[in-house]
Parts: C-alpha cells; structure tokens; sequence
C-alpha cells in the first residue's frame, strides 16, 4: 500500500472522496478507514500501526471540529502525515484548520487549505514520485494538462471580448 486515509467521520467522505478518486486516477494503492481520535483511539493506533507494517508511505488524515486526527497519527508514525481539516459547523472549519496545523515542535503534519482533500493527494503523489520516475512522468502530464486547461479558457474570454 501507498497511501493510507484515514477520516473521522463517514461525514467526512464527499471532501476524502476527492483523494480517493485523485490517488485512483493514478493508480496509486490507497486503504481508507474511518476512526476518531476522540471516540476510537485505540483503532488509529491499530490502523497506523498496521499501515507502518505494510510499508505505508503517506498518511492522509481528514477531521472536522477539534480535528486532532492528523496529529494523533502522526504520534504514531515517522511517515508524512498531511491533515485535511474539514468544514464543519459551528466554525466552518477554522477549528479544524488550527487545530491540524498548530502541531508540537518535532511532531509535523503537512496541512492542505480546509476541504483540501484533493490537494492532499496531489501532495501524496509528489512525495511518492520523489523514487518512482513514472509517477513523476504523470504528474508532469497532468500539470502540462492544467496549463493547457488555463490556456483554453483565456482564448475564450479573449475571443468573448473580442466578438463585442
């Protein structure tokens, strides 16, 4: 296995979603689970524990509310940790947000933008291509594909502006 994802909630799988399918897109071998690191500790550290046996390279940990997830896997684990804070009500994701990126000195996770599942995955794919040339070919494929996207979408305005 690549990649392991883990959220706290099955709330939070319409934002994990987006790695799932981003990772899949690159036929990267991820395992998702849910757990909490408030109700079911004990399963995070069975679940990280488990994925360092099977030579899990990345660590994906999305939460809302007082999203202690990323942090608690990362206590268990010297693979990155990159935490997804989720938006959730009351604060929106805030809570979420600094609680995940507000990490003791010499315990790090890696925090994406709230919601920012499918950056996750993309940040996933950059850690693993650093020793798989193959996955970096495809990374750069689908930047070259994101420019290409940004330049038909110009020529449209452009060509809107000019037809005025």
């Amino acid at each position: 296995m690549d990649v392991a994802i883990i959220m706290g909630s099955d709330s939070d799988w319409s934002v994990v979603k987006k790695a799932y399918d981003m990772l899949n897109k690159f036929n990267v071998d991820v395992e998702v689970t849910v757990a909490s690191a408030h109700r079911t500790p004990y399963k995070v550290q069975e679940f990280v524990n488990s994925c360092d046996a099977q030579d899990v390279k990345v660590f994906i940990a999305a939460a809302g509310c007082a999203a202690h997830l990323a942090g608690v896997v990362a206590s268990y684990t010297t693979r990155p940790v990159i935490g997804v804070p989720i938006a959730a009500e009351p604060l929106k994701g805030w809570d979420s947000l600094l609680s995940t990126v507000q990490m003791p000195s010499g315990v790090p996770v890696a925090t994406m933008a709230i919601n920012g599942a499918k950056n996750a995955a993309i940040f996933a794919l950059e850690i693993l291509a650093v020793k798989n040339e193959n996955l970096k070919l495809k990374l750069d494929d689908y930047r070259a594909g994101m420019v290409q996207e940004v330049e038909k979408k110009a020529k449209k305005i452009a060509n809107e502006l000019q037809s005025k």
